[in-house]
């Protein structure tokens, strides 16, 4: 039998929603991960460049790996929810039912993937009009973000963008799924929207790209009650989707966060103290946290805001309270990786042998680079192969959609060691990357004391 101090264990749930799968975690009062799990979700591409997913199945997910995390537990013991994702765009109907973001008219492809690019016309003609919000992004909009996608569905899908009931980043998404509450977390709108802490929706940016409507219904469509990040979002979990989950009705949903951010604000405010590192003592501005997967992301905060070419920000209160944010990075470095790995013609081979060898495609080719690399260091093996890694365009500090990537130094080869050395290739551009962009912006964020990396 537990023991009473067991049985006073309080536990919250946190859901993490990617590119590509789902995870949940069980997390006990002290931050310790008691149980956790991950499903896949689906993603499209049906042309080049448009990537989309399904609310409904990545909703389906989330109830997935919830219910899983807390079998067994006492429901009166957890006490909390509170969901992450990537900043997708969830498009739905007035009755919250889905509607297509394709011309195939598949309603259940209800979701712009964050990493899409189809609005690439219009994102030039947004940063066309120097509006005054781009200044908090860099100085140039990315088409990542979300005016562009909206332009691109009102332009070229005139039946869904009728229809319209609400659109939502996904976090928000996840948030109103748990309570019925349509309000938005203040790092969503802040950071992929151009809402401000202080002036909210700036009417004239809106008007003056072609989207004013959301400007007549007072901004329902996108959001006109935004709560901070951790804020409690409405009465809690309603009945219904706490029996999809698996939890008790009213427990605590938090305000969500993009999922780069709850990994920038775990990493900028994780405990450092015994660890021997630069920002030991320091104040957490000195910090710079490094979020990677399918993309990667460079953040920072600072107590006044700072402006900085190409670099997305200052956002105010979007992931530390009180603190302004500024991020950078590159849209694809895990996708690239898993692209350059998986597209190669040794690829079958290579997953063979990992399989029988009962490791991971990557731990396989990090131990093939160790026995091709003879007497030289393994880095050396690539000196006359090299990679740029803009395949999807550059998020910063270039901002340009446009760049494509490049290989130079193939040869005819077709085996394992070529694709192994690609591998390493890409990698190499990867971290080069990573630090040309700390050489040229970090210096501009006051020069942080410590690194930290996530991923």
């Amino acid at each position: 039998m537990p023991s009473e101090k067991q049985a006073a264990v309080k536990y919250y749930v946190g859901v993490d929603v990617g590119s590509a799968s789902v995870r949940a975690a069980l997390v006990d009062g002290a931050g310790t991960v008691v149980a956790h799990a991950e499903r896949p979700i689906q993603v499209w591409e049906p042309r080049p460049d448009h990537y989309e997913q399904s609310s409904a199945d990545i909703w389906a997910a989330c109830c997935s790996v919830t219910k899983e995390v807390v079998r067994g537990v006492d429901a009166s013991q957890i006490r909390g929810l509170g969901f992450d994702a990537t900043c997708s765009l969830v498009v739905v109907d007035k009755q919250f039912q889905p509607l297509a973001v394709n011309s195939e008219g598949q309603s259940q492809r209800n979701v712009i993937m964050w990493m899409d690019h189809r609005a690439a016309s219009q994102v030039q003609r947004i940063n066309a009009t120097q509006h005054r919000v781009l200044s908090y992004v860099g100085g140039a909009m990315s088409v990542e973000m979300q005016p562009p996608k909206l332009l691109w569905i009102k332009e070229n899908l005139p039946e869904s963008w009728e229809k319209v009931g609400y659109f939502f980043d996904l976090p928000d998404f996840l948030s109103w799924k748990a309570t019925g509450v349509t309000a938005r977390s203040l790092c969503t709108v802040v950071c992929k929207w151009t809402y401000t802490s202080d002036r909210g929706w700036d009417d004239s940016f809106w008007k003056m790209i072609g989207l004013e409507d959301l400007v007549k219904d007072k901004y329902e469509k996108i959001g006109n009650h935004v709560l901070s990040p951790g804020e409690a979002v409405g009465k809690g979990l309603t009945a219904g989707a706490a029996e999809e989950l698996g939890l008790p009705e009213g427990i605590a949903v938090a305000a969500s966060l993009i999922d780069a951010h709850a990994g920038g604000l775990g990493v900028i405010g994780a405990d450092v103290k015994g660890h021997n590192l630069p920002c030991e003592n320091q104040p957490i501005t000195s910090r710079v946290a490094m979020i990677c997967g399918t993309s990667s992301c460079h953040m920072g905060v600072s107590e006044t805001p700072i402006f900085v070419p190409g670099v997305w920000g200052p956002y105010f209160s979007a992931m530390v309270p009180g603190l302004w944010l500024n991020e950078g990075g590159q849209s694809a470095t895990g996708k690239l990786i898993d692209h350059v790995v998986r597209g190669h013609v040794a690829f079958p081979e290579l997953e063979a042998k990992a399989e029988a060898s009962a490791h991971s495609i990557y731990t396989y080719l990090n131990s093939h680079l160790d026995l091709i690399k003879k007497s030289l260091p393994v880095g050396f093996l690539t000196v006359d192969l090299h990679v740029w890694p803009d395949f999807h365009g550059n998020r910063s500090p270039l901002t340009d959609l446009t760049l494509k990537g490049m290989v130079v130094g193939l040869t005819l080869s077709r085996g394992l060691d070529e694709l192994a050395l690609i591998y390493l290739a890409t990698i190499q551009a990867i971290a080069e990357q990573d630090t040309f962009w700390r050489r040229c912006r970090l210096q501009d964020m006051r020069s942080p004391r410590c690194s930290c990396v996530v991923g």
